[in-house]
């Protein structure tokens, strides 16, 4: 049991206090941007040197290492883009009479430079870790850009919880680019197939030994993508999930931030983040 509930109670840890972590330094004031960013590119080089250096290896603490560098790697790109440096080419608001494939590309405008770093990113460590024993940290970046796109056209499509007051005012046009409805078809969809992959994964690792390298991957793997589902439904749920990182809501709130009485999608996408998950998306 142990060999279970370990490395999905280190899971939840990560992607707690990461997504935590980002809540608070994007809230700081913007003057305070440039040192987190900074921070984040120091993050980002030592993901990738540590992604790259635990690859060969087959041992749990390898799992747990590849594991807490993809996190690292997928959280420093989200601070790029909720703290202005990487974005898109649109920066203004959706037109009243936008709509259909119209309104869907030029929702991709507002992101699209960052979409395409994470997918260079994600190049990157392929290649980096092709034909490595240790799939982990490849497999946890993997999880976080899928199941946040997920997220993100589950909101352009239309959800119940959008929580747009806690959009920095630098981001407070992508509003008008999401939808508001009791629900989308979409939704069922994203939500059973990433659960049947929460079921398969977890059966893989059961088949293993316990304690193993291959039992640890994959629950690890397994808690991410559940807590991901987790995300998806706080989007259509009337669930106070923002008391989760309460201690990150009560720092800053400078110029950077927004009225602590609500909880945006800007949240929401800095965790399937991390949550990373983004972190719920524009």
């Amino acid at each position: 049991m142990l060999s279970i509930v370990v490395p999905a109670l280190y899971a939840l840890f990560v992607w707690w206090l990461g997504t935590g972590i980002i809540l608070y330094l994007d809230r700081l004031p913007a003057r305070t941007y440039r040192w987190s960013l900074i921070g984040a590119a120091g993050t980002l080089a030592a993901g990738i040197y540590g992604l790259v250096l635990t690859s060969t290896g087959a041992s749990v603490a390898h799992a747990y290492c590849g594991f807490t560098c993809g996190v690292f790697i997928w959280g420093a790109l989200e601070m790029s883009y909720f703290m202005g440096l990487v974005s898109g080419p649109r920066k203004a608001p959706c037109p009243p009479d936008c709509a259909g494939w119209q309104r869907f590309w030029l929702a991709v405008g507002t992101s699209l430079y960052h979409e395409l770093s994470v997918l260079a990113t994600g190049i990157l460590l392929a290649a980096l870790c092709w034909g490595e024993v240790n799939q982990v940290g490849v497999w946890t970046f993997n999880i976080l850009w899928i199941m946040r796109w997920s997220a993100k056209l589950n909101v352009f499509l239309g959800v119940p919880n959008l929580h747009t007051d806690w959009l920095p005012e630098h981001l407070r046009f992508l509003q008008t680019y999401m939808g508001q409805r009791p629900m989308n078809r979409l939704f069922p969809l994203s939500v059973t197939i990433a659960t049947v992959g929460v079921v398969l994964l977890i059966g893989t690792a059961q088949d293993a030994a316990p304690h193993s390298f291959t039992s640890a991957g994959y629950i690890l793997a397994a808690t991410l993508l559940g807590l991901a589902v987790l995300e998806h439904w706080f989007l259509v749920l009337p669930l106070p999930d923002e008391a989760l990182w309460s201690w990150a809501f009560k720092g800053g709130g400078g110029d950077g931030g927004a009225d602590p009485r609500g909880y945006s999608d800007a949240a929401r996408q800095q965790r399937a983040s991390l949550s990373l998950i983004a972190i719920r998306e524009q």
